[in-house]
């Protein structure tokens, strides 16, 4: 279009005024029943899969960053409160934050605490780290190489499951929460999120939904 109009062929560059908006493509997250088929399939026997399907759940019924997994250590896990404990240090925003778990992730999170000792044990390994490798090493080594994100990947293909990566994790969370009653003030501060608008880009409402929703006010 500019070459024509620098060409002479046409008058004015009307295009400059038009605006084209497109849609955003909507992520949506990660669905209860797809979490309880991998659990289903997980073999908690096996420390790896015991590793991931903590990690899993924790991420799904707490909303906590993949980074936030990797840093997570022993001192961050109040058992006696089932409350997750998170310093600044590990989070994105810098911000403490208070999490409540559930009985299944303490029992999750108390044999894999077991497990992790034992590990640390036999290969001479030095570190508080919830979620280790099986020789007892840090799970990730760099932004773009995580042990449980690829092995999360790893199980959506091959039992065909949807949705089932941290981001997808952390949104199923949020959906979660509202549908339970939450508000939006309240999801956006578990999330750690500084921002209301970024919360409701994760909470995937359609038009129908808003619209079953508002019923219950006139």
């Amino acid at each position: 279009m500019s070459r024509c109009f620098y060409n002479g062929w046409l008058e004015r560059q009307f295009w400059k005024t038009i605006t084209i908006r497109v849609d955003n493509n909507v992520k949506e997250g990660a669905a209860e029943r797809d979490i309880r088929t991998l659990l289903s399939l997980l073999d908690l026997g096996d420390f790896v899969q015991l590793r991931d399907a903590t990690a899993t759940l924790l991420m799904f019924k707490t909303g906590i960053r993949i980074n936030t997994i990797v840093h997570l250590e022993n001192k961050h896990i109040n058992f006696k409160e089932k409350l997750l404990r998170l310093d600044g240090a590990i989070m994105k925003n810098h911000d403490q934050l208070l999490l409540p778990f559930d009985d299944t992730l303490h029992c999750l999170l108390s044999v894999l605490v077991n497990q992790n000792d034992a590990i640390r044990s036999v290969y001479g390994v030095q570190n508080k780290y919830v979620f280790i490798t099986k020789q007892g090493g840090v799970i990730s080594n760099s932004p773009t190489h995580n042990n449980i994100q690829k092995r999360l990947n790893k199980y959506s293909k091959e039992f065909g499951l949807r949705n089932i990566n941290p981001h997808a994790l952390r949104r199923g969370f949020a959906k979660s929460l509202l549908n339970k009653g939450a508000n939006i003030a309240e999801i956006s501060k578990a999330l750690g999120h500084s921002n209301l608008a970024v919360t409701t880009q994760y909470l995937h409402l359609d038009k129908e939904e808003v619209a079953e929703n508002l019923r219950k006010y006139l």
